[in-house]
């Protein structure tokens, strides 16, 4: 039985040959870390290249994550995809993943409405990432939105200060925090979504100008 905050900590495989990116999805599949897995229909774990030297963090998967099992196929998705392109990035070259592997929902009729995972809960699922982030050892990594920005940097940041800047962390060359592109989804006005769209490409724009100096500087090691 699960104590109501355990960690995925004991989940990650003891033998390091097993921490790969493929031997951590497959260990992930079976995590009863946190009691968000009872709801869930599946642990939904990050893609991308062995060797992707930028990753991005979201949150959690939604209800279409969920079913699938990939992370950012939704709407949210499918306009980070229309970013990254727009401020020059390929996504074939990023890994993308969330803080929260499972799915946290409340029902509304028919429909799972996505609900904030708590910071226990983050905290109980964060050994996931961390073992991502070593097995990946990206140039960067940009974490969209509240919940992933302060998952790794701490209670201290704040987005709509701090978007856009990049923090040195242990974990990576560098950590930059912007916006969840669900954000733009919610925005009604036209306008200000347009203009919220165009400062998020900025942000991510900012993020392939380190990308860039960091693999020259790895190239050049």
């Amino acid at each position: 039985m699960v104590r109501k905050f355990d960690s995925a900590a004991r989940f990650i495989p003891a033998d390091p040959a097993r921490r790969t990116l493929a031997g951590l999805r497959e260990a992930a599949a079976g995590c009863r870390g946190c009691p968000l897995y009872a709801g869930a229909t599946q642990t939904v774990f990050g893609e991308g290249p062995a060797r992707a030297p930028l990753m991005l963090v979201g949150e959690q998967p939604g209800d279409r994550e969920d079913m699938t099992g990939k992370p950012f196929v939704g709407p949210a998705g499918q306009l980070l995809d229309r970013a990254l392109g727009d401020a020059g990035i390929d996504r074939r070259r990023t890994y993308v993943t969330n803080i929260v592997k499972h799915f946290k929902w409340v029902q509304r009729g028919k429909r799972r409405l996505h609900a904030k995972p708590g910071p226990l809960e983050v905290a109980a699922c964060r050994p996931w990432l961390e073992a991502e982030i070593a097995a990946l050892a990206p140039v960067g990594v940009v974490c969209l939105g509240a919940t992933a920005a302060q998952g790794l940097l701490g209670r201290g940041v704040r987005v709509t200060v701090d978007r856009g800047k990049l923090f040195r962390s242990p974990l990576a060359g560098w950590v930059m925090p912007t916006i969840h592109p669900s954000a733009l989804l919610r925005q009604i006005d036209e306008a200000e979504r347009a203009a919220a769209y165009r400062a998020f490409v900025a942000d991510l724009a900012r993020a392939a100008e380190a990308l860039a100096e960091g693999e020259e500087a790895r190239a050049t090691a």
